[in-house]
């Protein structure tokens, strides 16, 4: 009889640590901002198992797809990750997972901890959360604690911050990567339109990058030329003005810039706000 107990008892014991153990409320952290998904990330033989394209923008990587396979791409690093399959490649060469990818309500689910370590991330668990620590940014020498946005309207602004490592540097990169060449600060521009002076600028956003205390260590400002004053109205022409440029503020120096980046920084801010990443620090726009 103790025979056959002991023996019941221990092929419970191998089924129940045999079997995946799941768990609810796991809550997710990137750079301290909790980040949500319309699947929620789950525990598999203690593995943390993880929707693979909301946590990858977190980390800064583009996610590619074509049939089965993912592939995920950041600065020089290439991933490629196959459904139900326990290899992955890493840049042409093939490394094991502990976990295989699959699909959980139309989202693919990845192991967090491979996907942070390959791109130079630091991951911590404490009872149901997991943190991830993104690669600091420094600006000379000084480290980056956000991205301050802030841009006019007619009546007020919004004055707004991104706190994400990853957010930033990818915004402060399509700055210094897509600044033309260097030219002469227009002859008049402001925050506002005028447009009763021919050749006008006028600024679209500020972008500050601040230290730990709040303070602005590089500033970029985006002007564009003022060829339409009101909807509708017939376009301006100025032969000879380039339609955007970049203002370095903290170097006062100006470039030629481009309608392409600008809209790229502008993707990059509204992924930040739909992840979570984003903070409205003031709006007075009436």
């Amino acid at each position: 009889m103790k025979n056959f107990l002991l023996g019941s008892l221990l092929t419970l014991l191998l089924i129940f640590t045999t079997l995946p153990a799941y768990a609810a409320n796991i809550q997710i952290k990137v750079d301290g901002i909790a980040v949500t998904s319309d699947v929620e990330p789950e525990i598999i033989n203690n593995r943390t198992m993880v929707p693979v394209r909301v946590i990858s923008e977190n980390l800064g990587a583009k996610v590619n797809w074509s049939n089965s396979e993912v592939t995920l791409t950041k600065n020089n690093m290439q991933v490629k990750l196959k459904l139900n399959s326990i290899t992955a490649v890493k840049n042409g060469k093939e490394v094991p997972l502990d976990m295989k990818p699959y699909i959980k309500n139309n989202r693919t689910m990845v192991p967090l901890r491979f996907l942070a370590e390959t791109f130079g991330s630091n991951v911590n668990y404490r009872n149901f959360t997991v943190t991830v620590d993104t690669e600091p940014m420094f600006i000379d020498g000084v480290k980056v604690k956000a991205l301050q946005y802030e841009y006019h309207m007619t009546m007020g602004g919004v004055v707004q911050q991104i706190k994400g490592n990853t957010y930033n540097k990818a915004i402060y990169n399509m700055f210094l990567e897509n600044k033309g060449n260097k030219v002469e600060a227009p002859a008049s521009y402001a925050w506002h339109p005028n447009i009763d002076i021919p050749g006008f600028y006028y600024k679209n956003a500020q972008y500050d990058f601040l230290d730990i205390k709040g303070n602005s260590i590089k500033r970029f400002d985006i002007y564009s030329l003022l060829t339409s004053p009101f909807p509708g109205e017939t376009m301006m022409e100025y032969p000879g003005y380039p339609e955007f440029l970049l203002h370095d503020a903290t170097a006062n120096q100006w470039y030629l810039f481009s309608d392409t980046a600008r809209q790229s920084i502008n993707q990059l801010i509204d992924t930040a706000a739909k992840n979570g990443f984003l903070e409205v620090i003031s709006n007075t726009v009436v």
